[in-house]
Parts: structure tokens; sequence; C-alpha cells
């Protein structure tokens, strides 16, 4: 089981702007949206938010009921269907993405996915069995990336038939390039017991080695990039069960873990403030900031009026203080009591899968608004994204 955790809460930015030009970050550029970015791939980087399959390739398989509302099997996401990924890839009339670390039955003609459940920006000393830390983290990823482009390109090139599941060399650098990646190293922020002024420096470096993946894929070709910030970590299931009889000034105005949620915060006031700094920075980028953060908590805030029950319950997965089974597992609660932590009647009402991970429902509530240019900076539709937001 992954544990992962998310985090934060940055602006609320609800665009209904689909005008013509749109003005970027700060009023300082213009951004034509007259003309549609038709990407012929994905390349995705990141955790279990948007890992398709990579750990279960390389670890254990998933186990059911994960992919039960979907796929109707396991499927190598942490949930019961489609991830936001997945959404993401239909909006643009692409395949669901194959992950590179699955050798069976991969077609990677429009793109790869390298997220790993686990996996962190930065490599920290613990493991996989002990607190779901996954070896693969952001650098990793990159180095995975650009060997699978030197591979690609070399096999090209000796190949006397191109495959049809094999990547179009000019495709690399039409591609989107996404990424939804910090919660775990968080995580295990929390784990370490940081201060918040501890935090405020650790997070930093997190940034700025988020920032050096773009730059890196950015001077291998890479144009346009989706960078989602982190979500309301505070605001998990499975931190919610945690929270019996808090103290004052503990939980957040949603009943949240009020901490949490501020680093969060913190970590994605640093992610936005380099986005824009690395918009200057690479003249040929085109941007994208997704609030993640502002569109989960929306959704947590208001469950009932999205048509879903309350946030803390968990449809796969038994968690309470004293007690925490993982969905598809059996355990002994501390009464004697054995319990299946098996799947809810109808995922479809559920915010959280496992206390952990979303639901594909809560899931495809989050992309419908997205993909849309709600909780997106600048707010454009993905499929306008390609268009560069430098000032003039």
């Amino acid at each position: 089981m992954f544990r992962v955790v998310e985090m934060q809460m940055a602006r609320f930015v609800v665009a209904g702007c689909f005008a013509m030009c749109l003005l970027s970050v700060g009023g300082e550029g213009v951004i034509d949206t007259s003309s549609r970015c038709d990407f012929p791939a994905i390349y995705n980087f990141g955790d279990s938010n948007s890992d398709t399959g990579g750990n279960s390739a390389s670890f254990y398989p998933m186990v059911s009921p994960c992919g039960e509302t979907f796929f109707h099997r396991p499927a190598g996401r942490g949930c019961d269907g489609r991830l936001i990924i997945d959404f993401i890839a239909k909006h643009l009339e692409l395949p669901y993405l194959s992950p590179y670390l699955d050798s069976l039955e991969s077609n990677f003609r429009h793109g790869a996915n390298f997220a790993s459940g686990g996996s962190t920006i930065r490599p920290y000393k613990e493991a996989m069995f002990e607190n779901g830390v996954s070896p693969f983290y952001l650098e990793i990823q990159i180095a995975q990336y650009q060997q699978f482009k030197s591979r690609t390109t070399t096999l090209s090139k000796q190949a006397k038939k191109q495959s049809d599941r094999f990547p179009i060399i000019d495709d690399f650098s039409k591609a989107l390039y996404t990424f939804d990646t910090g919660q775990n190293d968080l995580a295990a922020g929390f784990r370490t017991k940081f201060s918040s002024e501890q935090f405020e420096a650790e997070i930093t470096d997190m940034i700025n080695q988020h920032a050096n993946a773009v730059r890196n894929l950015y001077e291998q070709g890479a144009r346009t990039f989706w960078i989602h910030n982190t979500g309301p970590i505070g605001c998990l299931g499975v931190t919610l069960s945690y929270l019996h009889n808090p103290s004052p000034g503990f939980i957040d105005s949603q009943g949240c873990d009020k901490f949490q949620n501020d680093m969060a915060r913190k970590f994605n006031r640093q992610l936005e403030q380099k986005v824009i700094q690395l918009r200057k920075e690479l003249p040929l980028s085109a941007i994208t900031y997704v609030d993640i953060f502002a569109a989960k908590y929306e959704l947590l805030s208001n469950a009932k009026k999205h048509g879903f029950l309350d946030k803390a319950s968990i449809c796969c997965g038994y968690h309470d203080e004293n007690n925490h089974v993982w969905c598809g597992n059996k355990g002994t609660l501390t009464n004697g009591t054995q319990v299946y932590a098996g799947l809810c009647k109808d995922p479809s009402l559920y915010i959280s899968w496992d206390g952990v991970h979303y639901t594909e429902a809560a899931n495809r509530w989050i992309a419908d608004r997205i993909v849309h240019g709600s909780f997106t900076d600048p707010p454009v539709s993905i499929k306008s994204s390609c268009h560069t937001t430098q000032p003039e």
C-alpha cells in the first residue's frame, strides 16, 4: 500500500473565461487560443495520483477490488477506476498511458507514464516496504525518460519499418509533459516531525529540484508543461480517521489537519512562484500551473453539494483511531475481530477510495474542471495550453 499524503490550499481560481485572448500571469503576456494544440503524446511524471501501473509492474501487483468500477479488474491504479491523468488523455483523444516500467502489452506511440506510487521529488532513506517510498523519485523518472527518448531515436534509425506501438521522434517536442508530485515529500516531513520553520527550507529544496526536472526536459526539447500542485493532505480520509477530540487550533474550518494543509499551501505558493520564474527563464515554454489543491478542497468542502458523501467516508478499507486495514486486505482489530477491507456498495458516492487516493468519480469531477481551465493559471483549456505565456 502506498501511503501517499497530499496537501494544500491555493487560491480557488474559477475561470469562466474562454475568450480568444487571455492575459497570462501578472497580465504581462497574451495567449492566442485561436488554434488548438493537437498533442500527439503525453509524458507523465509523478506518484500514485497518476501511476497507471508502474509500481504494479515493478513490485507487487495491485489487488482486487482496485479497478472494479471501470476496468473490472486490477489495472495498476490505486483506485476503483481511472485517475485524473486517464481523463486528461481521454479529453485529448489519446489512449490511456502505458507505464514505462511495464514490459507487457505496452504501447508508447502516444506517450509513456513514468509515475511511481510512493515516489518523491527528492531521494529519501526509506524503504518501499517500510513507508511506501518508491525508489523511482523524480530525478530517476527523468533519467528513465532520457533513456526512453535516446533508445527510441537509436532504434528508429535502425528500424526498416516503424512499429505502430513505437514513439514517433518528432512527437517528443510536440508532446504534453505533465507533473503531479510532492505530496510524499510532505508526508516524509510529517514523519520526521519537521517544525514549520524547518519545513520552509525543505520545501524550497523540493521546489528547486522540481524546477530542475522541468529545465532538464526543456533542454531535451520539451515545450509544453502541465504542472499540478499538491492537494489538501490534511483532508485525506485516513488523516481524518485519526482526528478524535482534537485540541483547539489543530483543525481548520473544514475539520481537516491544519498543519498538514498549511504545509501544502506553503509548497504550492513556492511552486507557483517557481513556475512564474521558469516562464521567464525558458523563453519557448508554455507552462500551466494547475491548482489541484483548490479543486480538491472545493470538492471536499462541499461534498454533498456535488453529489458525494461526507469527505471522511472511505469506500474501500477499514480505518478508525486504532485500527487500519487497507483496501483489499484482511486484518484483525484490537478487539480480536477479523475483517476484510472490501468494496463499498456504490463507489460513485465516495470521494475517498482507500483513505489516501480518490475514487474514479472524484477524479472525473476534478479532471472535468481543470481540463477546461478552471483552477489553472493561465485559465485556458488544456487543448490551448501549448501557446506560450511569455511576458511581452
